[in-house]
Parts: C-alpha cells; structure tokens; sequence
C-alpha cells in the first residue's frame, strides 16, 4: 500500500469541453494545466474522444495523436505526469460511439471492433513513446457503461476476457506503463455487469474506483452528513483492495467529485475536503478528482449537473471547492493529515458470494462511525481460519 499518495484531476479542457481536440488551442490548454499545477496536483487522466481519434474502424487520426503528444509535452511543461484514457465512448453521461461501428459491432465480441481497438492503443501509445511524464494507458473510460447499450450485450467471461486482453495489450505497446481499466463503482457494488472484482482485483498494474455519492446511492441512504456519504471513497478503496492480489497492489481513486445539486454550495467546499481526507486512510495509491474544469454553459445537452463538477471555471479562476481540496493535499504532505487508529485494524469479513453493496456496508460505516479502522476480508482468505484468530489477525494485521 502506499505510504504516499498522488494528487491528480481527470482533465476537462475549460475552452470547448472534449470537443477541443478538434478546435485545439495549445495556449488555452496551457493555462488550464499551469492552472490545475498551481493546486498543487501532480498528474492528469486525458480523455481521448473515441470518434475523433479513430473516425473509421482502419484509420487513427494523425492529428489527434500529434495534438495528444502536444498536451503531454504541455503538461511536462508544467511538472505534470499524465495518464491516458483511450477508448473512449462513456464521457460525462453520454455515449460517443464511433459511426463505423454502429450497432452490430459490440466493443466487447466482435472481432473486427476488438482489432480496431488494439490498433488505437498502439497508435497512442507510439504518439507518447518518447514522453517521460505518460505513466500509463487507462484502456477505457467506465466501459462497464458501455454494456448497457444496444449491440454490446456481454457475458461475464467474455467481460473479463475483454479486459484481460486489452490490458495486456497496453502492456505490450508500452512494456512496463501503469496501465489500468477505469471502471466504476458498479462492478464493485453489483454483481450483474461484464467485469468481475477477482479479475479487476488480479489485473493492470492497479485496481481502480470510482466514487460517486449520489450514483451509488450512498447519498440517499445516508445523508449528506451521514459516514457512509463521507466515506464512501474509503470504503471502495478498501473493497478493491480486498479482490487484490495482495494488500500491496496499489488502488486508484480515479474518479471522486460532487455537485452542487446534492449538497447546498455553502457545505460543498467542506464535504469535498472531506471525502478526500477520508479515503486517504485507505492509502489509495492517488486520487484523482473528478474534474478539473466546469463546462462551458455555452455548450448545449449536458445534464445540469455536468456544468459545475470542475475545481476551476472556464476562465480558470479557483472555486471554493478548488481551495478546499488544495489546503487538504497541502496539509497531507505537510503531515497534518492523522491516519486513524493506532495501526490494530477490525477485520470485516465478506461472506463467500455476497457481493459488498451498501447493506454489507453500513457494518463497515458503523465501525467507522465507532471510530474504529475496519479493514475488508474476503471469507475465502481466510479459509481454516475463524475471525479473530491468529491467522487472520495477521492477514490484516498491517
């Protein structure tokens, strides 16, 4: 686990949203990313725009690739490392899905669809060949998403095997990259979508979460002040960390935001903070918040709430949600952030076939509402060995 965390955003360009990469401005983007540095962040997750980068099922755009390796260059610039996102087509509630590939072609089974893929993610991944700040490939963006649309209808095994290949693939073009799969809460919390947590838990080079109070539901079952809202990054971190390969595999929070929608705008600042600071006692190897700018309301047909998830406006000035969430990684690295307990950790364990949605979750919010430090097991880790053995006190005993 680790002993330090990352800071980052999903980088949501301020001028013309993801439509940018066509109508590109390198000026703009460089006081977007001077801007999200000057927070205090160290990396970015860059979105490519599935349509744009590759526009027929044989051919990837050059020039979205050169505008990429630009971005990257721009960031370095700025002393900012950079993930990936490639495919795609789940952006901010709406699906972009490529016109070549239609809805007889599933992303996930056909063969011609799967080829295409794998040869975006060599293209992008030779664009950034020669950039020292590109830490990675994420393969998709909540392609878990994607499943629920007409033509991508998949089983569980064909799921897994999706990203099982893409994965290794990304390992291929760029041997030794932390590459990942940016799925959601979903599949952590439900036990009916393409992915399963052992084979996300198992694969990549990090497990990673993506933590939404209202899409979870936790909001709602909680309150806005309730511990299940407030530590609900925390938890996921914990559960991801439980389908590891082992308590060393780092986690990703990839995604953690709010809206103004669901807390009043006088407590938004504080409940941010407060979700950060929370799930730092998970360890997660980063967080990456979700995102850095508000959308331009120029641009029509986003929900509502899309238009003010940033930490920065349109004309990169800090919002207060920006400030609060500054002085928190601030005073982390200053060490003022306590981690809980005093290193004795409750085992909570996860029943073999039980999937951990939030009813098996208010038990780890009470605890936590107990001011305990309640770590995840899984009942098959501890096969021959009762809760609250030796063996078991030593499997969570870090």
């Amino acid at each position: 686990m680790a002993d330090s965390c990352r800071f980052g955003v999903n980088y949501v360009p301020s001028k013309d949203w993801l439509y940018g990469w066509v109508d590109w401005d390198a000026s703009s983007i460089q006081r977007d990313l001077e801007a999200i540095a000057s927070l205090g962040f160290d990396h970015v997750r860059v979105q490519c725009l599935w349509p744009y980068f590759q526009p027929n099922r044989t051919f990837v755009s050059p020039a979205m690739l050169a505008r990429l390796g630009e971005l990257t260059d721009i960031a370095a610039r700025s002393g900012l490392d950079v993930v990936v996102c490639v495919l795609n087509g789940w952006m901010s509630g709406t699906y972009f899905r490529p016109a070549w590939q239609g809805e007889s072609r599933s992303v996930f089974g056909d063969s011609d669809t799967l080829e295409a893929e794998r040869a975006l993610i060599t293209a992008v991944a030779g664009a950034l060949r020669t950039k020292g700040n590109v830490l990675g490939l994420d393969v998709a963006n909540e392609p878990n998403a994607m499943a629920s649309f007409v033509g991508n209808d998949v089983s569980r095994q064909q799921g897994d095997a999706w990203l099982t290949d893409m994965l290794a693939h990304c390992d291929l073009v760029m041997p030794g990259g932390f590459h990942t799969v940016g799925v959601d809460h979903v599949p952590w919390l439900r036990d009916d979508g393409p992915f399963s947590r052992e084979v996300l838990g198992t694969t990549g080079a990090a497990s990673t979460v993506h933590s939404w109070v209202y899409f979870t539901g936790a909001l709602e079952r909680y309150g806005v002040d309730g511990t299940g809202a407030l530590h609900l990054a925390r938890y996921l971190v914990e559960v991801a960390r439980a389908y590891g390969t082992s308590r060393e595999r780092p986690v990703w929070l990839q995604e953690i935001g709010v809206s103004s929608q669901w807390v009043p705008a006088a407590d938004l600042p504080a409940f941010a903070a407060s979700m950060l600071v929370n799930a730092l006692a998970a360890q997660p190897w980063g967080i990456t918040w979700w995102c850095s700018h508000d959308i331009d309301r120029s641009l029509a047909g986003f929900d509502e709430l899309e238009y003010d998830l940033g930490l920065l406006t349109v004309d990169n000035e800090v919002k207060p949600a920006g400030a609060a969430i500054a002085a928190a990684i601030a005073a982390y690295r200053r060490g003022e952030v306590a981690r809980p307990g005093d290193g004795t950790r409750v085992p909570l364990v996860v029943p073999a076939g039980q999937v951990p949605d939030l009813a098996f979750a208010d038990r780890y919010f009470a605890l936590v509402a107990a001011g305990q430090d309640p770590l995840i097991v899984r009942e098959e880790d501890t096969v021959g060995a009762p809760v609250g053995s030796t063996a078991v006190r030593e499997l969570v005993g870090d």
